[in-house]
């Protein structure tokens, strides 16, 4: 059976532990946190999480696990078959890391009672309008994230803007989803998802249980 390393307050593992359920897979969820030793480096380089343990080895990279699960069980799509769609679902996706994401995760710290430089701040409010103006040059909620099909990138929106959003209010006021015409109720219907409220309902115990 796959076993998932990962944690329910990760982002990305969630989108694997998402995906994995609405592709009908069966795994095992083994609880990991990031880790440099040895044991947890030879599955995960980095030591990063998610990471996945397959019949052929270990995988890590939430992209490439995603595009594992689709080779491994085509059925149901969760890549649009259309070869430029596709590409532009995993531009998305892409633009969603790089842009906010990544720019949203300089104030983690906000998320666990530690205090935020100025000048982290300063350039998160800067730097994510711009994000989410990119984003919205590649969104179309028709009626998902990437158009009529539901894909990974309806996932690796849904669970980048809990992050990004909680982390940009703390830290600068900025609601992400005002920037972002028509992705509140597609937000909404991501979340009402059998596959990601159970997601979800394992990551607010977690949340529950360090106080937050």
């Amino acid at each position: 059976m796959i076993k998932l390393y990962g944690i329910p307050l990760s982002n990305y593992t969630n989108m694997v532990r998402a995906a994995l359920e609405e592709k009908g897979i069966s795994y095992e969820f083994v609880q990991q946190p990031p880790s440099q030793k040895g044991d947890y480096t030879g599955r995960s380089p980095m030591g990063k999480v998610p990471c996945l343990e397959t019949d052929g080895g270990p995988l890590a990279e939430t992209s490439a696990i995603l595009d594992y699960l689709e080779d491994l069980r085509p059925e149901p799509a969760l890549r649009p078959t259309d070869p430029f769609e596709r590409a532009k679902a995993r531009e998305l996706c892409k633009a969603l890391e790089l842009y906010v994401e990544l720019v949203a995760r300089k104030g983690i710290g906000a998320a666990f009672g530690n205090e935020v430089p100025e000048h982290v701040k300063k350039g998160m409010s800067r730097d994510l309008p711009r994000g989410m103006k990119a984003v919205g040059q590649l969104v179309k909620f028709d009626p998902w994230i990437a158009g009529p099909l539901f894909t990974y990138a309806d996932l690796f929106g849904y669970y980048t803007l809990t992050l990004a959003n909680t982390l940009s209010t703390t830290n600068c006021d900025i609601d992400l989803f005002a920037l972002l015409p028509g992705s509140k109720a597609w937000y909404a219907e991501v979340g009402n998802r059998p596959t990601v409220a159970g997601v979800d309902a394992d990551m607010a115990k977690a949340r529950a249980a360090m106080g937050r």
